[in-house]
């Protein structure tokens, strides 16, 4: 929430958000900032608040930002707080008859001494524990010199008010948090609430609260900057905490290292562009409206800056602006941290307002992050994605799958909501890799070996019907778009996707002839998209092209397999579906998706990608763990029948995928399938395992070169499809001159290619 321009200050208001009752106090025009740990004042008041709304489980200090201190540090307030009534009200800790017995000439000294006790107690609740704890030692060594009986008693009993006292506060979670600095302490020095007391600072223009401070008990493992557009960097710090299995990964984003001079531009800048957000249907290209909103933000900034004589260089300028887009318009924290290229996921559990936000990184696997999302912003980018999608998200569609699009930032996005999701909104982003991924870069990171992608580019070429299985997170749709891109950019291919995860943009950049379908999504009965079947079967009208299906999730399975045995021998017909191994694919195929047993014949190769683990559960690699051949044969049961055939199988000990005896004795169907129809190959299967390695070769020295060189753009999209046309190329002439492109043959003269591109671009 935003308090009034009038509103008067250290007012506040106890506001329901996320399932929790959230304190608001209003420091605007504070002389000060607001800190409990620094100032004695803000303590106290806070603590006076508390006394009248016991329910509240988080403390908001507005002012041009926003103060957040979480649920632990609230609850040792509120119980402060509690105590306070408790030793007034129940206690009735200022009445004669607790603090005297017969002595009626002490009663207003000890009143006195329990009354700046009290006052102490809200203010400066560890200062006052050591006055309770002097007034205990003092009384002691007074009654040790009483000789009088009934004077002895009544200090006797008073003393034992005190140490009841005591007793009860020193168990309060305050205390108890500072006990281990308390040797240290010296009378009146608040440093030791610096230790207890570390809000979430947010700036006032978003709600997302972000932990700026790194943990303790925490050792710094790597640090490393990010960056999207110019004048935008951010600090990653990743964290090893004390009796943590995750890691933290604690970002540092420019948003929260702003003046307080800019912070106020943000924030009345914020207050004017919410007042003109765009239509649902300007989102449509939302890379148009965030560069029209980019430059009223820049207009809108310079003007407020002139206004109120705050001077504004043209760096700070467009950093301001950007930042001002990114939490209006865009998706605020989130757009940040799918500027890592190291961050797969990205996962926002409900109830979002308690739970940070979980990463799986590339090199760290999972990790807690320091961003605490609010509910108000979970809220609004959820109605943003559901005007980009045009899909519903209701009680009615509790499901929303869609996809985010950046400048070159792409992202699967999920959402769940009520009545599936019980505690509210919960997203999970999968983050696309800026540039498709090649065979290349998977020999490179050892998802597959160089024989293994010779293996799947001969068979692309050899238009072959191919389904990429695995579970999710296995590298399914990365490794389908690798597989693109070893179609010859001449022939068309159709994509059709219910959320658009394949990297079609690129591939267009690349000049392959390509065309895109959006169909409806599984999870959705009806709307105005086009169901996936439908889609499938427009495609075979649309003459002759490759067919690649994003993922088989229903029954578009049906028109699936009858594009397959329509495009059989013909053209590429490729795509993803869920299973762990061939037979599940044949499973789920037939069993969940009703494909009759016979159609399924029409898959010629299943490749299953999966996880693999280390001993101690904390590491996984994607690995792609078997390339199997179906035959034709069987009839009714292809487990049983031997109707899988590997052709490529994963050595967990070497860590390496190793081809079969099938295919080294050439006892390949498929392989020979293709053959069949290749002059000079037919019956010459040692031409044909020629090919295969001299590809495999091909992809290996790419590999080779980029770390020799340290040239990592050759393993990139760009540089791959410029090989396989040279490798096209050649191999045309080395048939032209012998007859068959020999592996002797093509690879100098594709090597010779190499080196000259090399150095002709140098890259």
């Amino acid at each position: 929430m935003q308090f009034e321009k009038e509103a008067k200050l250290y007012s506040y208001e106890a506001a329901r958000e996320g399932g929790e009752d959230v304190l608001y106090v209003n420091y605007f025009g504070a002389p000060h900032v607001p800190s409990l740990a620094e100032n004695s004042e803000d303590m106290g008041r806070i603590i006076d608040h508390l006394i009248e709304n016991p329910n509240v489980s988080r403390i908001i200090l507005s002012q041009q930002k926003n103060y957040n201190y979480d649920l632990n540090e609230t609850l040792m307030l509120l119980e402060i707080a509690q105590f306070y009534v408790y030793l007034l009200k129940q206690e009735n800790i200022l009445s004669q008859r607790k603090l005297i017995t017969n002595q009626t000439q002490l009663f207003a000294q000890r009143y006195n001494k329990i009354f700046s006790f009290l006052l102490l107690l809200k203010k400066d609740p560890v200062a006052a524990y050591f006055e309770l704890r002097r007034l205990i030692i003092e009384n002691k060594i007074i009654i040790d010199k009483i000789e009088s009986e009934a004077i002895r008693s009544d200090y006797v009993n008073y003393l034992y008010f005190l140490e009841k006292i005591f007793s009860l506060f020193e168990k309060t979670k305050l205390i108890q948090s500072v006990q281990k600095y308390l040797k240290d302490y010296q009378k009146g020095s608040r440093e030791i609430y610096h230790k207890i007391f570390r809000p979430d600072i947010i700036p006032n223009f978003t709600f997302t609260r972000l932990v700026s401070d790194l943990p303790d008990d925490a050792e710094i493992v790597n640090q490393y900057k990010i960056s999207g557009e110019d004048y935008d960097e951010s600090l990653v710090t990743i964290l090893k905490m004390k009796n943590e299995s995750k890691l933290m990964y604690h970002l540092t984003p420019p948003e929260h290292s702003l003046s307080e001079e800019h912070n106020l531009l943000l924030n009345l800048a914020r207050t004017v562009l919410i007042e003109h957000q765009p239509k649902a249907e300007e989102f449509t290209d939302s890379e148009r409206i965030r560069s029209v909103f980019f430059n009223i933000s820049r207009d809108l900034l310079r003007d407020l800056a002139n206004t109120k004589g705050i001077k504004l260089s043209y760096s700070e300028l467009n950093k301001l602006a950007i930042i001002l887009v990114r939490n209006t318009l865009g998706f605020g924290l989130v757009e940040v941290l799918l500027q890592d290229k190291n961050i797969h996921d990205v996962s926002l559990n409900s109830p979002i307002a308690r739970v940070p936000i979980y990463i799986k990184h590339g090199e760290y696997d999972e990790c807690l992050s320091n961003i605490r999302p609010s509910q108000e912003d979970a809220d609004s980018w959820a109605a943003k994605f559901r005007m980009i999608s045009g899909r519903p998200l209701d009680e009615a569609n509790p499901i929303l799958d869609t996809q985010l699009e950046i400048g070159k930032l792409r992202a699967r996005i999920a959402i769940i909501q009520r009545p599936l999701s019980v505690d509210g909104l919960s997203y999970s982003i999968r983050r696309h890799r800026e540039n498709p991924w090649t065979l290349p870069l998977f020999v490179k990171n050892k998802m597959l070996n160089p024989f293994a992608a010779g293996l799947l580019s001969f068979l692309i070429d050899g238009s072959r019907t191919l389904l990429v299985a695995g579970t999710r997170s296995s590298g399914k749709t990365s490794l389908l778009g690798s597989l693109m891109l070893e179609i010859i950019p001449k022939f068309r291919m159709i994509v059709i996707e219910d959320t658009l995860e394949l990297p079609v943009e690129s591939l267009r950049e690349l000049q392959y002839n390509i065309v895109r379908m959006k169909v409806r999504s599984a999870l959705l009965k009806s709307g105005t998209e086009v169901s996936a079947e439908d889609g499938i079967r427009t495609s075979l009208r649309l003459g002759d092209s490759s067919l690649i299906v994003g993922e088989i999730r229903s029954t578009e399975a049906e028109a699936l397999y009858e594009a397959m045995r329509v495009g059989a021998l013909a053209n590429v017909v490729a795509g993803t579906i869920h299973g762990a191994s061939p037979y599940g694919v044949f499973d789920r195929v037939v069993n969940d998706l009703k494909v009759p047993t016979t159609s399924f014949k029409a898959t010629d190769i299943i490749a299953v990608c999966n996880p693999i683990k280390s001993a101690d559960g904390l590491h996984s690699w994607k690995r792609m763990l078997q390339l199997a051949e179906v035959r034709k044969h069987w009839k009714q049961d292809p487990l049983a029948e031997k109707g899988f055939v590997d052709l490529l199988r994963y050595n967990v000990k070497k860590d390496e995928l190793e081809p079969t005896d099938d295919i080294i004795n050439g006892e390949s169907e498929v392989l020979k399938d293709i053959a069949s129809n290749v002059k000079g190959w037919a019956g010459n299967w040692d031409a044909i395992y020629d090919n295969i390695l001299l590809r495999a070769k091909i992809k290996k020295e790419i590999v080779d070169i980029a770390e020799k060189t340290g040239n990592e753009e050759i393993l990139e999209a760009k540089f791959n499809t410029l090989s396989n046309h040279a490798f096209h190329r050649i191999s045309d002439e080395v048939i032209q001159e012998v007859g068959l492109p020999l592996g002797e043959k093509v690879f100098p003269l594709w090597q010779r290619w190499l080196n000259q591109e090399i150095k002709k671009t140098k890259i």
